[in-house]
């Protein structure tokens, strides 16, 4: 359990706070402590407000007379009514406030459920109840209610490498689910566009907005976030990324992009896909095969059916990746033509193996094989401008470390597929014999 305190000196703020949360029937009064109270859950504001007047002295030195505290259970704990208010009563007594007037409100405008109460902290006398240590007395006050009445204990978990990222249950406390995926993902993944973003989110039931516009002639730039089914249907208020926490932002997320250029390197991923898309025969296939080398798809349709995106998610490397940064026999155009039509499927880049053998003179033989290793003194190649290309028209290593290169891997079947590959591109560019 996790209270949190505040002092202030806008008692009537409080009140009204707590007040509109029991009007828009989100909340209710649970207890009072010297402040009538009907047993109807309602509050009349300025009733209370006169109670709390009447315990107040006429002259004190007290700056801040008034307390607001909420008290947060873990979100599998489920209380009921009387038991929030037991709760609150002993934690008040503890605290040393066990005869001042208080007011305890339970909110339920979120799915966990918690209490506020809101008191007084000066006595008829003028004198005020310190509130030197109150962090560390309610800190030992909680764990003593929670191993009273069994309850968890709400400390902010910590985050570890090894800590799985979990799809958002239903059941429990959906914003602070959100919130722990949203920062593990941004902590563990590298991702450069909101497309890959949303992808590597929608795998814990997640969707991401952008929110631009302006208010009081203000613009502003920002991001909400959902909660989802299975079905990809919407289960919750949307919740404003400053809701939950710095690391949501828009500018979290944009500094996010700019440190995975700097970073990222397709060519492990680029050889797991290609060997993949070599040895599978369809989309049901590639998609197994691809999950059992630890690597999901994710792929966006429209309405009729069409496949309009596809985005790799490699968990080895920690990648995100759309299909044209691989390759365009990668990306949603390719991956469509191939599942609608096998005739249509993408050359896929055949895996080779350096040989033991060596022969006389500079060249040296290379064999292949469907394993999808690499291997061999060859130098690797960027694949920047392949992503942007027509299908065969980037250099013959394919980022694959010099895979159709000529010389050291030089390998006689794989060079003849790769100039049958660039004779069928200049018959295309010459065109069509008259």
């Amino acid at each position: 359990m996790v209270a949190k305190i505040s002092v202030g000196n806008s008692l009537y703020g409080s009140l009204v706070y707590n007040g509109e949360k029991i009007n828009k029937e989100k909340g209710k009064v649970l207890a009072t402590n010297k402040i009538y109270n009907d047993g109807s859950g309602t509050i009349n504001i300025h009733r209370a407000f006169e109670d709390f007047k009447m315990w107040m002295p006429q002259s004190t030195k007290a700056e801040k007379p008034m307390m607001h505290i909420s008290l947060n259970p873990h979100p599998d704990d489920r209380l009921s009514d009387a038991e929030y208010a037991q709760l609150a009563h002993e934690y008040m007594e503890k605290m040393g406030f066990g005869d001042m007037p208080f007011l305890v409100v339970k909110h339920e405008d979120i799915d966990r459920h918690h209490i506020h109460i809101v008191a007084l902290r000066v006595r008829p006398d003028g004198t005020a109840i310190s509130t030197k240590n109150n962090f560390y007395k309610s800190k030992e006050i909680t764990r003593e209610l929670e191993k009273k009445y069994g309850l968890h204990t709400a400390e902010r978990q910590k985050i570890t490498p090894d800590m799985p990222i979990t799809k958002v249950d239903p059941n429990r406390d959906v914003k602070r689910q959100v919130a722990m995926a949203v920062k593990m993902v941004g902590m563990r993944y590298k991702f450069q566009t909101f497309g890959e973003y949303n992808a590597i989110l929608s795998l814990y039931n997640i969707r991401c907005e952008e929110a631009d516009g302006r208010y009081n002639g203000r613009e502003y730039h920002g991001l909400v976030y959902f909660a989802m089914d299975d079905d990809g249907k919407t289960i919750s208020t949307p919740f404003k990324a400053s809701r939950l926490g710095k690391f949501a932002g828009r500018e979290a997320i944009d500094r996010r992009y700019q440190k995975a250029k700097e970073s990222i390197d397709v060519k492990p991923t680029l050889r797991t896909v290609s060997s993949v898309m070599y040895q599978s025969s369809d989309k049901d296939d590639f998609i197994v095969r691809l999950k059992a080398n630890n690597i999901d798809l994710i792929m966006r349709y429209t309405d009729d059916g069409r496949i309009y995106g596809a985005t790799y998610i490699d968990h080895n490397t920690k990648t995100v990746l759309n299909g044209s940064r691989l390759g365009k026999e990668f990306s949603a155009n390719a991956l469509d033509r191939w599942f609608k039509n096998p005739d249509e499927r993408p050359v896929p880049l055949r895996p080779v193996q350096q040989s033991d053998d060596t022969t006389q003179g500079n060249t040296r033989g290379q064999a292949s094989d469907n394993s999808g290793n690499i291997h061999g003194n060859s130098q690797s190649h960027s694949t920047t401008n392949h992503s942007q290309s027509n299908d065969y028209d980037y250099t013959p290593d394919f980022g694959l470390g010099g895979l159709f290169s000529v010389g050291p891997s030089f390998d006689p079947e794989e060079e003849a597929f790769y100039r049958e590959m660039q004779r069928r591109k200049k018959k295309k560019r010459r065109g069509p014999k008259l």
